[in-house]
């Protein structure tokens, strides 16, 4: 079968749902604590709409989450009733229900305290499953080993009673890996994936600032885990990767590290998506952007008060957003670099600003008063100034209607002067604006403050790069800065994530989606998974900072080059790269990646059953030879036709021999993304 764009289609029979149950089993079901709930919440849509009543999701039971997430329902299926009946008559606590996410699927919620009586038994069970033992102290192990061990016993209960319909488990993470190792070890006739998206000991490692990637075949793995007193988490990690029938991971990054963490190469490589959301106005993203750089620029107006003296309609809004992991995400080569970019801007006497928040939760007493007090001031301003337009407005009115043209020395009285005066000298300030927005609890040790001290980016009026540091994740109800995570992503203009250590990467997917550029590095899953499919990532907005074969400064000037770069180009230029970006948002939907997670399933189905099923071709799905191809228009980057100094933001810079025709770029990018991976023939057929 041949697509419009000359690439094979993957073609695949559909698996016999009807014949099938599947069980994804997490700790992130209905528990948001990282990017595995993105992964679960976001694909579960897709795969409910193929599975159907068939799909469940495993997952611990917390009050709270229970009550606002979860809609009880009794189960329609006999197997799965009569296994949750069991289990709650000899002592366990077993919830059923639909997670009120989109698709509503099925889940299987355990209470882990409940059951909590069981461990001693349950541990020794494990150590005759595979000699491992788990400490007393470490409560996070002997919680993960009691959910692996409710599991278990949840899926003998299923297998027991399930009348000629086999199952399949999927398994993220350690922590639900127990489960694997003892499905696997009491020979339950199910077959078995196990996902990881994150190595246990490679996040540890790279936490160190170890030089990680140059030295993959030279760490001593049984003696790196046992020095961070990790090594029993790690032998479970290991036990079920080599367990499973099938081992999956999110990223070529991961699958490599985990060869050399694990000892075992992953079967599939299983990328991560989202839930693509396309607006029926073809340039509404353009519009969302417009509108929340506007409440962004607010916010910026009380932060900066007493120094606003730069033009906000040539500023540019950068953002870092995560997990507080200093090395791992990034931050600081992200605050070296823009040291760098300052004086760039200054040396070229740019007009061009940059303000770069950071969006890293940390440990916090309360809000800073100088900066509740910028905002309180803002909206003072606001407030006289709408009240002197009022006024203004009236006198205005009514000398017209008497055909007369009004005095504009006597418009405004003595009394409106004296108030907007005062509202001026309101608003002068001898300090700096803060780089902070709370008072932080460690802020003498903190690692960007501390930074921040030594590069000496304390918002001067000389600095054209302003640093505001927001240790709290973003929220609408905010007294600060009332928006939500996707509302300000989409008022800003580029988001930089230049990762040490990052297996996937869904704060720079995210921005794709919506249709904003940002930077990524090709030791993530996302950055590399661009790199295999987009020529000309620069062209479409993922800027790609190579931290893999450079040294540390040399990253660090690479970066520094696509920031200044991007606050070269025009207006116009970002606009068209948005656009662009946005396009690329169908690369990263779940019904194209889903595709991945079903070749899993078929492999899993043939080494699990191989009398039963069979897979005629084995290999994964590949991507080789094909590339999201380069934009034909001129310039073929939007830093391709620049002057060697910035331009300011609100310039068009048109030029007679620019040629772009967004329609026909987009009708030909559409035609490209409908067949976006060249994938291998997997047909599906149930043996006689």
């Amino acid at each position: 079968v041949t697509s419009l764009s000359g690439l094979p289609q993957w073609e695949v029979e559909e698996l016999p749902v009807e014949d099938l149950l599947l069980f994804e089993v997490a700790w992130e079901v209905t528990n948001k604590v990282g990017g595995i709930y993105t992964v679960i919440q976001t694909k579960a849509r897709t795969t409910a709409d193929e599975w159907g009543d068939s799909y469940f999701l495993i997952g611990p039971y917390f009050e709270q989450n229970m009550k606002t997430q979860v809609e009880q329902c009794e189960p329609v299926n006999e197997a799965v009733r009569r296994a949750v009946e069991t289990m709650n008559k000899h002592g366990c606590q077993v919830h059923f229900g639909r997670w009120l996410i989109e698709g509503s699927p099925y889940v299987v919620l355990f209470d882990i305290g409940y059951s909590a009586w069981n461990l001693d038994r349950w541990k020794g069970d494990l150590w005759e499953a595979c000699s491992v033992g788990i400490p007393y102290h470490d409560r996070e192990a002997n919680d993960m080993l009691i959910f692996g061990s409710l599991t278990a016993w949840f899926l003998k209960e299923v297998t027991d009673h399930v009348e000629g319909k086999h199952v399949i488990a999927q398994f993220h993470e350690w922590q639900a890996g127990t489960g694997l190792i003892l499905s696997r070890a009491r020979k339950l006739p199910i077959a078995t994936i196990f996902t990881t998206h994150a190595t246990l000991l490679g996040r540890y490692l790279c936490a160190a600032n170890i030089d990680f990637y140059n030295h993959l075949d030279k760490f001593d793995i049984d003696k790196e885990a046992g020095e961070r007193q990790i090594y029993h988490r790690y032998c479970m990690e290991r036990a079920s990767v080599h367990c499973a029938h099938v081992f999956t991971t999110v990223s070529e990054i991961t699958a490599i590290e985990a060869e050399h963490m694990l000892k075992r190469k992953p079967d599939v490589v299983t990328p991560n998506g989202l839930n693509v959301k396309k607006f029926s106005a073809v340039h509404e993203f353009q519009n969302l952007h417009a509108m929340y750089k506007a409440r962004i620029q607010d916010f910026v107006r009380g932060h900066f008060y007493g120094h606003l003296d730069f033009d906000l309609e040539k500023t540019l809004f950068f953002f870092i957003a995560g997990r507080y992991e200093f090395s791992n995400k990034g931050a600081d080569i992200f605050l070296e670099s823009l040291s760098r970019l300052n004086f760039l801007l200054r040396m070229h006497k740019s007009d061009v600003t940059v303000v770069v928040f950071f969006i890293m939760p940390a440990k916090t007493n309360n809000f800073n008063v100088e900066t509740l007090k910028g905002q309180a001031v803002r909206k003072q301003l606001w407030d006289i100034a709408h009240s002197v337009k009022e006024k203004f407005g009236k006198k205005l009115y009514d000398a017209l209607l008497r055909g007369e043209i009004p005095d504009m020395n006597n418009i405004l009285d003595r009394d409106d002067i004296t108030i907007m005066k005062r509202a001026i000298f309101s608003t002068q300030r001898q300090s700096l604006p803060p780089v902070t927005t709370h008072n932080m609890i460690d802020d003498s040790t903190d690692p960007i403050l501390s930074t921040i001290r030594r590069i000496g980016l304390f918002n001067s009026r000389t600095d054209r790069v302003k640093v505001i540091l927001h240790p709290e994740f973003l929220s609408s109800t905010s007294p600060l800065l009332p928006m939500d995570y996707e509302e300000f992503v989409r008022g800003c203009h580029l988001g930089v994530f230049p990762s040490y250590y990052e297996p996937w990467g869904y704060t720079p997917a995210e921005c794709t989606v919506m249709g904003i550029p940002s930077v990524t590095t090709n030791l993530s899953g996302f950055g590399c998974f661009m790199q295999e499919h987009v020529a000309d990532p620069t062209a479409y907005g993922i800027y790609i900072v190579d931290r893999r074969f450079r040294s540390p400064d040399d990253s660090c000037n690479q970066l520094t080059q696509f920031l200044y770069g991007f606050c070269k180009q025009s207006r116009r230029q970002r606009v068209i790269q948005r656009n662009r970006t946005e396009r690329l948002s169908d690369l990263l939907d779940w019904r194209y990646l889903g595709r991945y997670y079903q070749h899993a399933r078929h492999l899993t189905l043939s080494r699990a059953f191989p009398d039963k099923f069979h897979v005629e071709l084995t290999s994964p799905p590949t991507t080789e030879g094909f590339k999201y191809p380069r934009p034909s228009s001129v310039p073929p980057s939007p830093s391709g036709s620049q002057a060697s100094s910035p331009q300011s933001s609100d310039v068009e810079g048109d030029s007679d021999d620019e040629r772009y025709d967004e329609e026909e770029e987009a009708e030909r990018d559409r035609l490209n993304i409908k067949s976006p991976f060249a994938l291998g023939h997997v047909p599906y057929r149930k043996k006689k």
